[in-house]
């Protein structure tokens, strides 16, 4: 019997789950869960995509993730199939790791989104040790919704949930709390039927979002990245040029990050390069953006140029 096909949609808000086979725990140790949300903070930097809460238990992850114009399959299928990549060499096994392909639903209104949020905020209750204090669990967004600590993976928007009500931020943390407390022991359903007070809640909340457009011309992103680094035209279709890998890395970032490209068609566009070498810039230039402050805010430049 085929699939259903996916529910998407480019301004979409996903409630977003990949499962583990049976047989295998998703994560074995911390620095698995350290791994992946290193991988989702790369290809968030690819996608520019936007997380508002997550969870990682050992056999399954919750995501909520804001699209924000790109395509939820191919971010999903980045960052599974990399981890995937990543577990197998590093357990010597081999063979698929995840359930399937992952699950995803449509988060349609504030009352969904906010306790969706709650529901799998109370997600590492089951886990030993954390039954009554899922705020202190280092792979849920609890703590940082709370204000416990920053985000060690600068990967959360946590203003976003909150800014549907008014209040200041303490105060807003402190009726978050409470709400997580409230749904303890409810499924995401009976939060959303429950007749819980969500306080001042504003307009909906699609009316505040910004899309990110991604069918910016390929030609306008290659002028962008050569003005940038003051580069001679054409000098990045030369296929042995050491100095021209900074570039390249960079281009492709922002190929796929704005003009909703793949892997094959940079190719196309650089010219005399396999798909392999493009992913592999394509992780530089997630580095260099992540470490380097000349790029640290290269893609936004882009847009503030262009918009």
């Amino acid at each position: 019997m085929p699939r259903a096909a996916r529910k998407k949609s480019e301004d979409a808000i996903y409630h977003v789950m990949a499962r583990s086979i049976s047989e295998v725990d998703l994560f074995k140790s911390e620095e698995d869960k350290n791994q992946y949300m290193k991988i989702l903070k790369e290809y968030q930097i690819v996608y520019n995509f936007k997380v508002y809460a997550y969870c990682l238990m050992d056999n399954h992850v919750h995501l909520i993730i804001d699209s924000n114009g790109a395509d939820i399959s191919k971010i999903m299928h980045c960052i599974n199939f990399k981890y995937a990549n990543y577990f197998n060499n590093l357990h010597k096994r081999h063979g698929h790791l995840f359930q399937d392909r992952f699950k995803s639903k449509i988060v349609e209104n504030n009352r969904y989104l906010i306790s969706l949020s709650a529901y799998i905020h109370n997600n590492p209750l089951d886990i030993p040790g954390y039954k009554n204090n899922p705020e202190k669990y280092s792979y849920s967004s609890l703590y940082i919704y709370l204000g416990i600590k920053k985000d060690e993976f600068n990967v959360v928007d946590d203003r976003f949930i909150l800014s549907l009500f008014n209040g200041n931020k303490k105060r807003l943390r402190k009726w978050y709390m409470e709400l997580v407390k409230e749904t303890r022991t409810m499924d995401i359903q009976h939060i959303i039927e429950e007749e819980i007070e969500f306080q001042d809640e504003r307009t909906e909340y699609r009316s505040e979002r910004k899309i990110l457009v991604r069918n910016n011309n390929v030609e306008d992103v290659v002028r962008f990245i050569q003005d940038k680094l003051k580069l001679e035209k054409n000098l990045m279709h030369i296929k042995y040029r050491k100095d021209m890998i900074e570039a390249k890395a960079l281009l492709i970032v922002l190929l796929r990050n704005l003009c909703g490209i793949g892997c094959k068609e940079i190719c196309g566009v650089l010219g005399n390069i396999t798909s392999s070498r493009v992913s592999k810039l394509c992780s530089v230039g997630v580095s260099l953006i992540k470490n380097n402050e000349a790029y640290r805010n290269i893609i936004n430049d882009f847009i503030v140029c262009n918009y």
